[in-house]
């Protein structure tokens, strides 16, 4: 059984926030990282945070995001882990795969697996194992050209999860990447095992990934690493119905302070969409301004499941004061 070194599990559980430090966090991210902490807590989880920091970053980021976070009241146990220091635990994980002949190398670019997908048969973004049989001459050539990523050889098509809210959940299941082609831990792999180092046996994200957590489970089974309850939210959307982004305006921390608003309007905002019921205080009933208010009224019963429009953050803020 894979056993990252360190590992630490705590006996109530834990639950996680695993924010990409690549700019500020915007409202939906907070949205999140609030049913996360809310759901942690709730239930007497341990709650923690990562620091997903594989891909692209913006200097100064993860301490904006920290400071964003605890703004809110979210407090966190242990020092957030940041995973660019963890390069030792994915390889050893890719080591066990390897071990059980689970694991090969690709060639194969972005546009061969695109034009490979959308031909006739093809599975929509899935990979369609065309380096799955290579010949250890076929791989010396390739390698040539270019350095191979690292694949599972799935031995299934697809993998059932339970969710807090979508219930049993089926996807499939493709020879997902490893490692990348530039020797970096795939996220994929990284949130694994990172999950199991940490303990987490509660994960709450934007429903936009649940297609991607059958994979994830599958990848744990063959770690041998433990169950995960998870529950996906719904997301926070713009006015044209897309996911909400920073580009979208004053929808950030740091520009809805610059606009007027305080953290106690902000939180009340969050605390409106999800919806949750006002707390009552000396100074008279008023939706949760602190994480510790929502924590108060939070029944996971009550949330809406729809997504949250996010029309005009600061129309929206002066609604919930009233």
């Amino acid at each position: 059984m894979f056993t990252p070194s360190g590992q630490h599990i705590s006996a109530q559980g834990t639950g996680r926030y695993a924010p990409s430090p690549s700019g500020d966090l915007h409202l939906g991210n907070l949205r999140t990282a609030l049913y996360a902490w809310l759901l942690a807590r709730s239930t007497g989880r341990r709650f923690v945070l990562r620091i997903e920091d594989l891909d692209r970053v913006q200097e100064g980021s993860a301490r904006r995001q920290l400071d964003d976070l605890a703004s809110l009241g979210i407090d966190w146990d242990d020092e957030p882990l940041v995973q660019s220091k963890r390069t030792h635990a994915y390889d050893e994980a890719v080591r066990e795969l390897r071990a059980k002949g689970l694991v090969y190398e690709c060639f194969c670019t972005r546009r061969e697996i695109q034009e490979a997908a959308s031909a006739p048969h093809g599975a929509p973004g899935a990979y369609p194992g065309t380096c799955r049989q290579l010949t250890d001459e076929q791989r010396a050539e390739k390698a040539l050209d270019r350095p191979a990523a690292l694949r599972l050889r799935a031995e299934v098509s697809q993998w059932t999860v339970c969710d807090l809210f979508a219930g049993r959940y089926t996807d499939a299941v493709d020879d997902m990447v490893l490692v990348r082609n530039d020797g970096r831990a795939a996220y994929n792999l990284a949130v694994v095992v990172d999950d199991a180092h940490q303990g987490i046996d509660q994960v709450v994200r934007g429903d936009d990934l649940l297609s991607s957590t059958p994979r994830q489970s599958y990848l744990a089974h063959l770690l041998g690493l433990g169950d995960i309850e998870y529950a996906h939210v719904p997301l926070a959307l713009n006015r044209d119905g897309k996911r909400l982004a920073k580009r979208d305006g004053a929808v950030t921390m740091a520009r809805l302070r610059d606009a007027g608003l305080s953290c106690a309007d902000i939180a009340r905002l969050i605390a409106q969409s999800m919806p949750l019921r006002p707390v009552r205080t000396s100074t008279g009933p008023h939706l949760p301004e602190t994480a510790q208010q929502m924590l108060e009224v939070f029944s996971p019963d009550a949330i809406s499941h729809d997504p949250w429009t996010v029309l005009d953050p600061l129309m929206e803020s002066s609604c919930a004061a009233c």
